[in-house]
Parts: structure tokens; C-alpha cells; sequence
């Protein structure tokens, strides 16, 4: 890399496309700035000098930071102004790049790699995921580490059956499809989908179109290449080797070809000389191959130390070409089973005594039991991000302990792939939740893992589907899960796909096509592969048996519960909405909050209303719940000329009497409106607390509601006997010629102390 800035744009996509590099991070390996709209990342990437000892995978780093300033944001927490650990939506956007990436590198290098994606600007239209992919691809293709990029990624949506590409955020709101997929020029590598139930056939196109529209990003990533230097590296300097180091080297050589020639003879035998139905079997046959190697290396006088090298750099991989072997050419698994066979699948609900819904589902020795809690809508969880500040009321959490695989380990907080795997999940129930009208509650479901071997996110999709259903809760349709895999030889001349894949299964060469759905289509895909890309005819079969799948597992679903429940537990707290006039929210919150609080306090409920006039009132008591309810709808309740109340006097004056229709809801009746003969005053009629039937006689133009009591045979009893009339007649209520005084014969009135002229 120079120290001048280089610039190179392109028009994709209908916006202009621009990578600079040079000027920014110059310790780095390399920077590469990519702005999209105005929205803008920078990508850097950094590769260790050294391997690393001790570990048995490649250590790559894939971390995504966003920045609040990329938005103008200033964080909410008045005590925290520093942005903390990464949100859930940074990480889960940081696997999605690290999937993509991962499959284009060596990965038998040890040596550490690490992607930092710094958003540094959103500009509300450009998703910066697809741009922070954008930019790692660019930013590692002029690092000098070893990769096979470069690759693109592209979003696609989709728009009365017409597909965008990159679409903005208004478009994606009104998209049933939200596909990001990755890619080089000939193949997918990555796909993360969510979608409103869409045809596999709609899927595999839409697919199919995005893999041909990322190319015009790969196009300026190779002029990138082509014009930038890439800075060179320090060579380390290595000693030459010793007689001794050179012996000793092909000694090991000699005994890894030892080793094979064993392997290769007996592996077969001891796997497929049987069928191993569980993964404790398969362990043992594992652990028998290993047994038998090391008895044989041992008989030709081979130590401990030289035995234990060969084991280790020879067994997994044998294991691993001989079963992708025996798929490709004979259609073999292990355990038995047909290519599109499942295992066995089991469901059962109502399982807990006291929760609000609960799920158990287990295929084969995968197993997972999922929980529904049901709350108020304002448990609603905040989210604080780029995008601003958000409401989430469906939240999906899964959990993955130690014992579930038979191990031993410190139980932490949720890592990368725990938060991951629950997202995947919330995904695909979330086209089938109700709406908040229809379903105004706040709703977690957590999945426990009791056991996995072979993929427990999809487990945890049907698990949640039974437990929403035994909550009651209305989704539409029931909700399966599968992962498909992919056995292939190395450049993929020969490959299988293979229905409901587990441990062994999941070797180089292979892929994770996880594809979830309803009995009308897909609500969600994620692709994670193992190769260097899988191209378009394993992408349609895939889609093809896990859609077959998906009707064998929703089958046996619909055996166990085939519509969710009429009822909620009775556990469940009740939410009960109403729909009122906006206008009418302040009559029922009242001077500081005087009159809700008054109503939460009395009914003992929670109260929640929207800026629209959605009012929600949640009790674990109905009675409460209905008691708050009618309260509220007298609050707001729009009174008409000529409706008769039973109300109760609040308050007197002379002139007229105030009259309780509804709880805090008053009408004035005038003293002349009190009975068919003149009254003085009020208080000479009844008491305070006195109840009386009325008519709402009008409603004045201030909105001010005047009563009548008269014409109604219900007062009767009030006029027998003329109780209150006035003894010299006149008008009633301090309107008579005693109290008013003779109009012709005023004194002056003063202003100002000056007197008042007659003109």
C-alpha cells in the first residue's frame, strides 16, 4: 500500500458504489473505506506474523463496532454514554461476514486473522451489513493474507412479486423477502434469509438473481487489486534445519503414510460393518479405529509420543474422506439411514405445571424444550441502535449448556453461537406471530437444549412452534425446521445432498443449509458451508429436500397440537385492548397521571396506551381486568343529546346542581331543569350524594354537558309532595325580582374608579 489515497467508484445498483484506500490505518495490513449512499465503513484487516500454538482451528477474528456516531446518536442511559458490549444485532451481523469469509481461507494456517468492520456512517436508506461485507472482502483481497477471495454480497427483497436489490429501508418494510447472499463468480457461499412464507421456487430465483447482481461489486474489488500495492511483509528468518530436524521430519512423513495404509484398510470395516444408531456408538466406533492403529504402530515398536502424532494427524481426516466416499459413490451413512430419511422425531406439549406454554421436540439425540411467558405490553424490550430507538415485543432466547453434549464446562453468559442460533429461530416465527391488535402481549420463548447432535436451532424453531401453540398464543400456521448437508470431493465432482445431518456427517466438503417453513413456505434460510462455494443445482436441491422434510416434521407436529389453544393457562396474565379516541388520552391519564395511576392502584393492573388510542390493560384477575376496562370506556365514552344516566349529585350552587354520570364524568342540570315547578335553589331539593335519573338534554359548543331531570317518570317520588319549590314564584335560582333587584332602578357601575355614564 502507498501513503497517497486511491479512489475507485462504480455505479451499482442504481448508486454509486466508492472503496478509498491509503490514507486511513496505515499500520494495518491494509484499510479500505467503502461508501455506499452515505453510508460508509471502514474495513481493516491485520494477520499475525507467527502461528499460534495450542489450537486446533483457524483463528480468524471477525468483530463488527458500530458507532452511534455513525448515526448522530448520543447513547439514551444517563449514566452510560460509551457504547458497551456489542448488541446483538452487531454480533449476529459480524457471523453473517465471518460465514461468508471463513470457507476462502487455508484452514490448516494457525495464524491469527483479524477483520475489524468500524461503521463510521449510516445514512437511514443503506444497509451497512452489506456494506461492511463489501468492505472485508475488499480489505482482505490487498492484505497479502492467503484467500480465496474476492466475493460480493448483495440484499434482495421483494415487491408485489418483483425483486429489489439493495433496497432501502422503506422498501424492506414493505418486502415479504429479506435475503443477504454472498458469493464469488460462480458460486454461493453465504445466505441469511427471512421471509413471509415464500415458494421454493420464488426462493431459488431469488437466490439465483442476487448471486448474478453482487458480480458488480466484485468487478471494482478486482480493480482495486489490480492498482493497489500491496504491502509487503516482514520475511521471518528460519535457521537452516539440522540432520537431526531433517531426520526426524521424515521419520513423521514416513510414519503418517504407515499410518494411512493401515487406516485405509481398516476404517471401513469397523465403520460400516454395522449401523451405529447413536452418537455414543459412533464415538465408540471412532475410538475403536484409533484403538486398533495404535496397537498396530505399537507391535512395529513405535512410541507413545510417535503413536499419539499419528492418531491425531491421521484418524479424523481418514474418518472423514471415508464417510464423504461412501456417500458420493454408494449413498452409505452410518447409522443406517436413507439419504432423505430423518431420524426419529417425537413432540409433546403441556408438559410443565405452571408455565404458559411449553414445547418438547426431539430428532434423533437432538432435543429441546422451549418455554412461553406471556407479559404486558410494557415489558416490551427496548432497543437502542444505528437505526434509533426500537420496541421488540416477540423476543426468542436459546441456550446451549455443557450437559447437552455430555461435557463439563463453566456456565457463562450466551456466546456469538448461542445468540446466533436464537435469532435464527425468532426469524422464522416471526412471519406467523399475530399482530399487536390481535394479540397485544409481550411474548419470550427460550429454548433449553437437553441434547444436540445435529442441528438444535432447528429443533429450537419447531420446540417454540408447539410451545406458542400450547400458550394459545394465535400464530398462523405451525413452523418446522431442517439442516441439509453436503458431502463433496474436493473440487467437487462428486457430491451428495443429505437430509437431517449429525456429527460425523459434518465434515470438510460439506455445508449447513438450514431452511425453516410453514405448510405454505419458507420463513427463513441460513447457509454456512465448509467449501469454496456450492453452485446453483446443489442450492435446488437442497431447497427441494428441505422442503420435503419440513412436511414429514409439520406432520408430525399437527399430530400432537394442530391449532393453538382457545384459551391461555390459567397462569397467564390476561390483556385485554380497546381502541379509543386519541383525543380522549388525556382524560384517561388525567393532571400528572392522576386518574391512570388511580385506576391501576384500585383495579391492580398494568395500563398501557399507544399514541394512536390502543389501550391495554393486563391483570392475572379478570375481573379486575374488565372492572379497569369499563372504567376506562367511561372515561372516554362521547355522550349524545337525549341518553338518560343514572347519576348521583357532586356538587351544588345556586344556580344548578353538578350530576356524576360516570366515574370522573359530571353534567350540569340547571335549577329550572330540576322539576316541573320552580325551585329556589339546589340544596332545597336534595342532598349531596342524592341519586337521580337524567337526560342529557344538549352538549354545548364548549363540549359541556346539560341535564334534565325532568319527563322522567324514574323522579316521581322527588316532586310528590313540591319539595323545594319557590314560595313568590319567579325563575328559580336566584333569578327573581327579590334576588336581582329591579333592573330600571341600578345603581351606577365603576370602572376604574370613574363612574359609569349612560349615553
Amino acid at each position: 500500500m502507498t501513503n497517497k489515497e486511491q479512489t475507485f467508484s462504480t455505479e451499482w445498483l442504481g448508486r454509486t458504489l466508492t472503496f478509498k484506500t491509503g490514507k486511513l490505518a496505515r499500520q494495518a495490513d491494509s484499510c479500505v473505506t467503502v461508501q455506499y449512499g452515505n453510508t460508509m465503513v471502514m474495513a481493516t484487516v491485520v494477520e499475525s506474523q507467527r502461528e499460534r500454538d495450542g489450537v486446533t482451528f483457524f483463528p480468524l477474528m471477525v468483530d463488527f463496532e458500530e458507532r452511534l456516531y455513525a448515526a448522530g446518536i448520543i447513547k439514551g442511559s444517563q449514566w452510560i454514554k460509551r457504547e458497551g458490549r456489542p448488541s446483538d444485532e452487531s454480533i449476529l451481523s459480524g457471523r453473517m461476514i465471518d460465514r461468508a469469509l471463513r470457507p476462502l481461507f487455508n484452514q490448516e494456517s494457525r495464524k491469527d486473522i483479524q477483520v475489524v468492520l468500524t461503521i463510521l456512517s449510516v445514512d437511514g436508506e443503506n444497509d451497512h451489513d452489506v456494506v461492511a461485507l463489501i468492505a472485508a472482502s475488499a480489505a482482505l483481497s490487498i492484505s497479502g493474507a492467503k484467500w480465496q477471495g474476492p466475493l460480493g454480497g448483495v440484499r434482495v427483497a421483494r415487491i408485489n412479486n418483483e425483486f429489489i436489490f439493495n433496497p432501502t429501508h422503506l422498501q424492506k418494510e414493505e418486502s415479504d423477502l429479506d435475503l443477504i447472499v454472498s458469493g464469488t463468480k460462480e458460486k454461493i457461499i453465504m445466505i441469511e434469509a427471512g421471509a413471509k412464507e415464500i415458494k421454493e421456487d420464488d426462493m431459488y430465483e431469488a437466490l439465483i438473481s442476487g448471486q448474478k447482481e453482487l458480480q458488480g461489486a466484485i468487478s471494482l474489488i478486482e480493480e482495486l487489486v489490480a492498482n493497489v500495492e500491496i504491502k509487503q511483509k516482514p520475511i521471518s528468518k528460519t535457521r537452516p534445519e539440522t540432520e537431526e530436524e531433517i531426520k526426524n521430519n521424515e521419520d513423521k512423513k514416513e510414519l503418517i503414510l504407515n499410518a494411512n495404509t493401515w487406516l485405509e484398510k481398516n476404517i471401513k470395516e469397523i465403520l460400516f460393518d454395522k449401523e451405529y444408531y447413536t452418537k455414543g456408538e459412533r464415538k465408540l466406533a471412532v475410538s475403536a479405529i484409533k484403538t486398533g492403529l495404535d496397537d498396530y504402530l505399537y507391535e512395529q515398536g513405535i512410541g507413545k509420543d510417535d503413536r499419539k502424532f499419528a492418531i491425531n494427524n491421521t484418524v479424523e481426516v481418514e474418518v472423514d474422506t471415508e464417510i464423504t466416499e461412501q456417500l458420493t459413490k454408494n449413498k452409505k451413512r452410518v447409522d443406517g439411514r436413507k439419504i432423505e430419511e430423518i431420524r426419529q422425531l417425537t413432540a409433546d406439549v403441556e408438559i410443565l405445571p405452571r408455565n404458559h406454554g411449553a414445547g418438547l421436540f426431539s430428532r434423533g439425540e437432538t432435543q429441546i424444550m422451549s418455554i412461553v411467558t406471556l407479559g404486558a405490553p410494557g415489558l416490551e424490550q427496548k432497543i437502542e441502535n444505528l437505526k434509533g430507538t426500537s420496541l421488540k415485543r416477540f423476543m426468542h432466547h436459546y441456550n446451549f449448556p455443557a450437559f447437552s453434549v455430555g461435557e463439563t464446562r463453566p456456565m457463562r453468559g450466551p456466546g456469538r453461537r448461542e445468540i446466533g442460533h436464537g435469532a435464527l429461530a425468532e426469524k422464522a416465527l416471526e412471519p406467523v406471530m399475530p399482530s399487536k391488535e390481535d394479540f397485544p402481549y409481550t411474548i419470550r420463548v427460550v429454548s433449553e437444549t437437553l441434547g444436540s447432535n445435529g442441528s438444535s436451532s432447528m429443533g429450537s424453531t419447531v420446540a417454540s412452534s408447539l410451545a406458542l401453540m400450547d400458550a394459545g398464543v394465535p400464530i398462523k400456521r405451525a413452523v418446522a425446521g431442517i439442516a441439509i448437508g453436503l458431502a463433496s470431493n474436493d473440487d467437487m465432482s462428486e457430491y451428495q445432498v443429505i437430509t437431517d445431518i449429525q456429527d460425523l456427517e459434518d465434515g470438510q466438503g460439506g455445508m449447513d443449509f438450514k431452511i425453516t417453513g410453514t405448510s405454505e413456505g419458507i420463513t427463513a434460510i441460513q447457509l454456512d458451508t465448509k467449501t469454496n462455494g456450492i453452485k446453483n443445482d446443489i442450492v435446488k436441491e437442497a431447497l427441494k429436500q428441505g422442503g420435503m422434510a419440513l412436511n414429514k416434521i409439520l406432520d408430525v407436529m399437527n399430530k400432537t397440537i394442530d391449532a393453538p389453544r382457545p384459551d391461555l393457562s390459567p397462569y397467564a396474565p390476561r390483556v385485554t385492548s380497546i381502541n379509543i379516541d386519541p383525543d380522549k388520552i388525556r382524560d384517561v391519564i388525567g393532571a400528572g397521571g392522576k386518574i391512570i395511576n388511580e385506576i391501576i392502584a384500585e383495579c391492580e393492573v398494568e395500563i398501557d396506551i399507544e399514541d394512536d388510542g390502543l389501550v391495554m390493560v393486563t391483570s392475572a384477575n379478570a375481573e379486575n381486568c374488565e372492572k379497569a376496562i369499563k372504567w376506562i370506556k367511561d372515561l372516554t365514552k362521547k355522550f349524545e343529546a337525549g341518553e338518560i344516566y343514572k347519576g348521583k349529585v357532586v356538587r351544588m350552587l345556586d344556580f344548578g346542581a353538578f350530576i356524576e354520570l360516570l366515574p370522573g364524568r359530571d353534567g350540569m342540570a340547571h335549577v329550572s331543569e330540576l322539576a316541573p315547578y320552580r325551585i329556589g335553589k339546589p340544596s332545597d331539593f336534595f342532598d349531596i350524594g342524592a341519586e337521580v335519573m337524567v337526560r342529557i338534554k344538549e352538549i354545548d359548543d364548549q363540549g359541556r354537558v346539560n341535564l334534565s331531570l325532568k319527563g322522567l317518570p324514574e323522579n316521581e317520588h322527588l316532586w310528590k309532595d313540591k319539595k323545594g319549590e319557590q314560595a313568590n314564584g319567579g325563575f328559580g335560582g336566584g333569578f327573581n325580582k327579590e334576588r336581582s333587584g329591579n333592573f330600571n332602578n341600578k345603581k351606577p357601575r365603576f370602572n376604574n374608579n370613574k363612574p359609569f355614564v349612560k349615553k
